[in-house]
């Protein structure tokens, strides 16, 4: 693996998860109901974090190989995606939007995963917890809708 592809890699993963610092859940989340199955504050951060360095390898060990391109185009979506959905359920709080959100940030997970898999069998497993993680965060994401058909979102400029 090219630890300059990893770092690149990483470094888009960073960017990624900065918006998690600049929408942070705030007091506003703690008072919504949530599932009695929602993981505690502190899992977020170290699930990430795993994440991010799982799927790094992935890309890097994917870059290196002939027939990479539609692999890395679902690598760069789901960045995307992963990047879009924090900034749209904790920012604008429009909790049906983050479902739309999540589930394309999913399908491209997925793609990811199977693509990643079809070219090396080590990226493909570092991109299964993301996958199920994903999963995850989709089913709390439609619970909280359903737990909280209230919430008022924010107002982009307000």
């Amino acid at each position: 693996m090219d630890l300059f592809l990893f770092g690149i890699f990483f470094v888009t993963c960073g960017a990624a998860g900065a918006t998690g610092a600049m929408f942070p859940p705030g007091p506003w989340y703690e008072t919504l109901k949530k599932p009695s199955w929602v993981p505690p504050n502190w899992v977020f951060p170290v699930v990430w974090s795993s994440i991010y360095i799982l799927i790094s390898f992935a890309g890097a060990r994917a870059a290196a190989l002939d027939g990479s391109g539609l692999a890395l185009a679902f690598w760069a979506m789901q960045a995307g995606f992963s990047t879009l959905w924090t900034p749209v359920f904790f920012g604008l709080r429009r909790f049906r939007a983050a479902v739309v959100v999540i589930v394309i940030l999913w399908l491209s997970v997925f793609g990811a995963t199977l693509t990643h898999f079809q070219l090396d069998l080590w990226a493909g497993l570092a991109f299964v917890p993301y996958l199920i993680w994903v999963s995850v965060a989709g089913a709390l994401n439609v619970a909280m809708v359903r737990l909280n058909p209230d919430v008022e979102a924010v107002q982009p400029g307000h």
